[in-house]
């Protein structure tokens, strides 16, 4: 049992008697009213988002969940393939479970996924992903102006926001949470 205000994207809750994942959580205080958690909900068995708004110190069952390492291997039509790196088998993930993390893997890259009774409910990626640079306009020469940002196009597919120092072919680490730039690997 834990309570409300330790909701976390990602963590797995019986709600109403039903396995549930948290999509969204977000603490609210409005002035002198009580404050609570705001959440959004995926119901494991029958996929259904549930808006679901939690007292702070209501207690929320947490079911056994295993944590396992993966390695990504490729996508198969909707599902994406890993394996499991202590005994080399090779398992589906349905996309639905991946979610949003799919926009930052490529193949050989580790993840971490939950089971519950033998079956995956979640999928997570690092918090910080190094992807190369394979689209980005040119820095602009005497542009000078600090906190100017470029858009560009990382190695998966997805758009970022760099330094204008940042060219094509440059690995750069970002944060997965908010898809933001951090360094250029080092």
């Amino acid at each position: 049992m834990i309570k409300a205000v330790e909701l976390r994207k990602g963590r797995t809750i019986v709600h109403d008697g039903q396995l549930s994942v948290v999509h969204e959580a977000q603490h609210v205080a409005k002035g002198n009213k009580r404050s609570y958690m705001q959440a959004k909900i995926k119901n494991l068995k029958s996929g259904t988002i549930t808006d679901v708004r939690f007292n702070v110190d209501e207690r929320i069952e947490i079911p056994f969940v295993e944590s396992k390492d993966y390695e990504f291997l490729y996508r198969d039509g909707e599902d994406l393939v890993v394996m499991d790196l202590e005994t080399y088998d090779q398992f589906p993930v349905p996309g639905e479970v991946v979610g949003d993390a799919e926009k930052w893997l490529k193949p050989n890259q580790r993840v971490s996924c939950q089971l519950y009774e033998g079956q995956m409910i979640s999928f997570e990626v690092p918090l910080v992903v190094e992807l190369e640079v394979t689209e980005t306009t040119p820095a602009i020469k005497g542009a000078t102006a600090t906190n100017q940002l470029k858009d560009a196009v990382l190695e998966t597919g997805v758009r970022v926001r760099v330094p204008p120092f940042v060219e094509e072919g440059t690995v750069v680490r970002v944060d997965t949470r908010t898809g933001e730039y951090l360094e250029r690997a080092k």
